[in-house]
């Protein structure tokens, strides 16, 4: 927790510049960590169910493609 805090102080102490480069980098981390959760999700087949339900429910006419 040590480093956090330090971190949080660093990042708290960044110029306007630096934080608009700083915030710009980590919006593009979690981007990119969430692209690669979503891709081990579906290899490993949790998205399965999902998929399922929304082809049923195309089908059905429960929902359109715009």
């Amino acid at each position: 927790m040590e480093d956090l805090e330090q971190l949080k102080l660093s990042v708290a102490a960044l110029s306007k510049r630096d934080m608009k480069k700083f915030a710009a980098w980590f919006a593009e981390l979690q981007a990119d960590l969430w692209d690669k959760q979503i891709e081990a999700d579906a290899k490993a087949g949790r998205l399965d169910k999902l998929a399922d339900k929304a082809r049923a429910d195309l089908k059905a006419g429960r929902v359109s493609l715009l």
